[in-house]
C-alpha cells in the first residue's frame, strides 16, 4: 500500500501546485453561466437595462418554451466564437429547448448554439441573428441585440416576421479596453473545478491499486449517498450504442478534415492532429472490440456486462475529449474564416482534379463489367454515379464560397468551404474505390490457376490419407472436406471455361476449400510444409480479406448517417484482424495465426457490408445503390454525413446518433457540416461572426 500512499501524496502537491496557480491566473474562457438567471454580463454591457432584457427572455420562455441565455464578455480568448460559444453551452448543462447568445463587447465578435434537435432551424435563427441581433450589435445596443434575439425567436416560432425595432446605442467598449478585470466567481468555479479532480484522481489511484482494470464510467443517474443507483442495463446498453456512432462519426469527419489541412500547411503542423486522431482511433477500436463481444454468441452476466458497456462509455467519451482538446488549435490553423480565399483556391483544385479522376473512372467501370461476371463490380455499383452526386454537392458549395468570399462574408464562405471539401474527399472515396477494385480483380484473375493448383495437389494428399485410414476410424469429416473441395474445384474450373467469372470470390472460395483440407492434413505434414503451406494460403486470403475491408470502409465512411452501431462494430473489429494478419514492421506472425486472422476479418468485413446496407436501406436510401441522388446532392451529402443531423425530417439512424434536420438551403437552412474534433461539443449547432 506504502506506493499508492506515495503516489496520492505526489498527486496532492501536484494539486496543490494547480490550486494555487489557478487562483492566481486571469479567469480562463468560456465562463460559468449565471446561477441566479439567464443572463450573465461580465462587463456591465447592460447597465441599467438588465430589467428589460429579463422580461424579454421571461416571454420568449413563456409563450414558446424556450430560453435564452445570453452572455457578455470582453473576448472569446482567441477561441473562434462558434467553439466558444458551444463550450460555454456544454459547460453550463444546456439542453434541448436552451439556446445561448453570446457577445464579446471589445472583440465585436457574437455567436450562437443550440442543440442539434432544436425547434429553431438554420435558416430561422439566420433571419433573427441578421434581422435583430446583428444590427444592435453594430449600434452598442448590447441589451437591444439581447431582446431582439428574444423577440426574433418568438416571432419566427409564431410562423411571423422578425419585428425590427428601434435602437438605443450605448458604450463601444463596456468594461474598458485594459486588462481583464478578475472577479472572486470567476476564479470559484475553477479552483473547485481543480481541487474536485485531484480528489477524484486520487480516490481513483486507490482504487485502481485495489481492483485493478482499465478507464470507468459513471453508468449511474447520481453519485451522491442516496441518489439514484445504477442506470437499467437496456439504457446503459442504447448509451453505448449511441456513443459509438458519434463517435465515429467524429473520428472520420476529423481524419477527412484533417486531409485537407495536411495538404494545405504540411505534415509539421499537422502532426499534433495526427496524434489526437490516432489517439482517439485507438481508444475506439478498444470500445468497438468490447462491443464485438458483447454481440458474440457467448453472453455475459449481468455483471461483466454492465462493467463492459461502462468501459465502451469512458473510451469514447476520451476519445471525444482528446479530439476536442485540439479543435481550437486546429480551428485557429486552418482559420477558414481569415483564409477562405486560399482555402477556396486550394479546395477547387481538388475538386477540378477528383472530377477529372470521376470521368476516367466511368470507363474502368464499363471495362470491369465487359471482362467480367456481373457480381464482380457488385461493391461498387453506383459508385460513379454518387460521386458525381457529391461533385454536384460541392460545386454548389464551392460556387456559394465564392459568393461569400466576394461579398466579404468569410464566415458564411468557411462553412460552405467545410461542406465542399467533405463532399470531395467522398466523391474521391468513390472513385478510389474502382481504381482499387480493378487492380484486385485483376490480381485475383492472376492468382486464381495457382490457387487451382494447390487444391488439387491438396485433393490428392486428402485422397492418400483417406486410402491409409485404420478400418473402424471415422473417415466423415474428412470425406466431407474433400467433397467439398471438389465441388469448389470443379465448379471454378467451370466458371473460367464459361466466359467472365468473378476471380475474387473464385479465390476465396478455392482458399476456404484449401483451407479446410489443409486442416485435416496438418497432423500428416512436417511442420515446415505446414507452414509453407499456410504461408501460400495466406497471400490469397490478404488479397480477398483487404478487398472486403476497403469495400466495407468505404460504404461506411459514404453512407454513415444512416450506418448504426452494428455495421461499426464489425468493420472496426475486420480492421483489427486484417492488421494482425499482416503484421507490424519485423514482427510478423505465424503464418497459420495470420491465416486465421485474415480468414476472420474478411467474414467480419462481408457481414459489415451487409448490415451497413441493410441500416441504408431501412433508413431510407436516395440511390438504391446505383442511380444518383437529386435535390443538388444534398440528400447525398446527409447520407454521407457530410451535413449533421438525420435526414428525411429527421428520422432516427439506426443505432443513434446525432438526429433532427431542420431542412436544407444550401447549408443556410439546416445543421452545418462537421469539422476536427469530438462529438460533444461539434454536435451543437452554432452561428455568429462579427459585427
Amino acid at each position: 500500500m506504502a506506493p499508492l500512499l506515495r503516489a496520492v501524496a505526489v498527486l496532492g502537491a501536484l494539486c496543490g501546485l494547480l490550486l494555487v496557480t489557478a487562483a492566481s491566473a486571469r479567469a480562463d474562457e468560456p465562463v460559468p453561466l449565471s446561477r441566479t438567471g439567464q443572463i450573465t454580463d461580465k462587463v456591465g454591457a447592460l447597465g441599467d437595462r438588465t430589467g428589460e432584457v429579463a422580461d424579454a427572455l421571461a416571454r420568449l420562455d413563456r409563450y414558446q418554451g424556450i430560453q435564452l441565455y445570453v452572455v457578455y464578455v470582453r473576448d472569446f480568448s482567441g477561441r473562434s466564437p462558434q467553439g466558444w460559444a458551444d463550450a460555454t453551452a456544454q459547460r453550463g448543462g444546456l439542453g434541448l429547448d436552451d439556446v445561448l447568445l453570446a457577445v464579446a463587447t471589445h472583440d465585436r465578435q457574437y455567436a450562437y448554439s443550440v442543440d442539434q434537435e432544436v425547434r429553431l432551424t438554420d435558416a430561422q435563427l439566420t433571419r433573427v441573428a441578421r434581422t435583430a441581433v446583428e444590427p444592435a450589435l453594430r449600434e452598442n445596443d448590447w441589451a437591444g441585440a439581447a431582446v431582439g434575439a428574444a423577440n426574433g425567436m418568438d416571432a419566427v416560432l409564431a410562423g411571423q416576421p422578425v419585428p425590427t425595432q428601434s435602437l438605443t446605442p450605448g458604450d463601444p467598449d463596456p468594461g474598458g479596453s485594459g486588462e481583464r478585470q478578475i472577479a472572486t466567481g470567476d476564479l470559484v468555479l475553477p479552483v473547485v473545478a481543480v481541487g474536485g479532480a485531484c480528489a477524484l484522481a486520487a480516490y481513483a489511484v486507490i482504487r485502481r491499486g485495489r481492483r485493478g482494470g482499465g478507464p470507468k464510467s459513471g453508468g449511474r443517474v447520481g453519485s451522491a449517498a442516496g441518489a439514484p443507483g445504477p442506470l437499467p442495463l437496456p439504457e446503459l446498453d442504447g448509451r453505448a450504442r449511441r456513443l459509438l456512432v458519434e463517435t465515429d462519426d467524429a473520428v472520420r469527419t476529423s481524419a477527412e478534415e484533417l486531409g485537407f489541412a495536411t495538404a494545405q500547411f504540411g505534415e509539421e503542423a499537422a502532426r499534433p492532429f495526427e496524434e489526437a486522431l490516432a489517439y482517439a482511433r485507438a481508444e475506439l477500436t478498444a470500445a468497438f472490440r468490447l462491443r464485438q463481444q458483447l454481440d458474440d454468441a457467448f453472453p455475459e452476466d449481468d455483471a461483466a456486462k454492465r462493467r463492459m458497456l461502462d468501459e465502451i462509455v469512458a473510451r469514447c467519451t476520451e476519445a471525444d475529449r482528446r479530439l476536442d482538446a485540439e479543435s481550437d488549435a486546429f480551428d485557429r490553423l486552418r482559420a477558414l474564416e481569415r483564409t477562405a480565399p486560399e482555402a477556396l483556391e486550394h479546395a477547387t483544385s481538388v475538386y477540378e482534379r477528383v472530377g477529372g479522376r470521376t470521368e476516367a473512372a466511368r470507363g474502368t467501370l464499363d471495362a470491369l463489367t465487359a471482362r467480367y461476371a456481373p457480381g464482380a463490380a457488385t461493391p461498387v455499383a453506383g459508385h460513379v454515379e454518387q460521386a458525381k452526386d457529391r461533385l454536384v454537392f460541392a460545386g454548389t458549395s464551392l460556387t456559394a464560397a465564392r459568393e461569400a468570399v466576394a461579398a466579404g462574408d468569410n464566415g458564411r464562405a468557411a462553412v460552405q468551404l467545410r461542406a465542399a471539401e467533405g463532399a470531395v474527399d467522398q466523391a474521391g472515396t468513390f472513385v478510389t474505390a474502382v481504381e482499387r477494385l480493378a487492380g484486385e480483380l485483376d490480381a485475383a484473375d492472376r492468382a486464381v490457376p495457382a490457387a487451382l493448383t494447390e487444391t488439387t495437389t491438396d485433393l490428392a494428399d486428402a485422397r492418400g490419407m483417406l486410402d491409409g485410414t485404420v478400418a473402424g476410424v471415422s473417415t466423415a469429416e474428412l470425406h466431407g472436406r474433400i467433397a467439398r473441395a471438389e465441388a469448389v474445384l470443379r465448379d471454378v474450373t467451370a466458371e473460367r471455361a464459361a466466359g467472365p467469372y468473378d476471380p475474387i470470390d473464385a479465390l476465396r472460395r478455392l482458399e476456404e476449400a484449401d483451407a479446410a483440407l489443409d486442416e485435416a492434413l496438418a497432423g500428416a505434414r512436417e511442420r515446415e510444409a505446414a507452414d509453407h503451406r499456410a504461408r501460400s494460403l495466406l497471400d490469397q486470403a490478404l488479397l480477398t480479406a483487404r478487398s472486403a475491408v476497403g469495400a466495407a470502409a468505404d460504404f461506411v465512411s459514404t453512407h454513415r448517417g444512416g450506418v448504426g452501431s452494428g455495421a461499426r462494430t464489425r468493420l472496426a473489429e475486420a480492421q483489427r484482424h486484417l492488421s494482425l494478419a499482416q503484421g507490424a514492421p519485423g514482427a510478423a506472425p505465424a503464418p497459420a495465426d495470420a491465416l486465421g486472422h485474415a480468414q476472420r476479418a474478411d467474414a467480419l468485413a462481408r457481414e459489415a457490408r451487409s448490415l451497413a446496407e441493410q441500416d441504408v436501406r431501412a433508413y431510407g436510401n436516395p440511390y438504391d445503390g446505383r442511380s444518383g441522388g437529386g435535390g443538388g446532392g444534398a440528400v447525398g451529402a446527409m447520407l454521407g454525413g457530410i451535413i449533421l443531423g438525420g435526414m428525411l425530417g429527421g428520422s432516427g439512424r439506426p443505432g443513434g446518433g446525432r438526429g433532427g434536420f431542420g431542412g436544407f438551403g444550401g447549408l443556410g437552412g439546416g445543421p452545418g457540416p462537421g469539422s476536427f474534433g469530438g462529438g460533444s461539443t461539434r454536435g451543437r449547432r452554432s452561428g455568429g461572426g462579427r459585427f
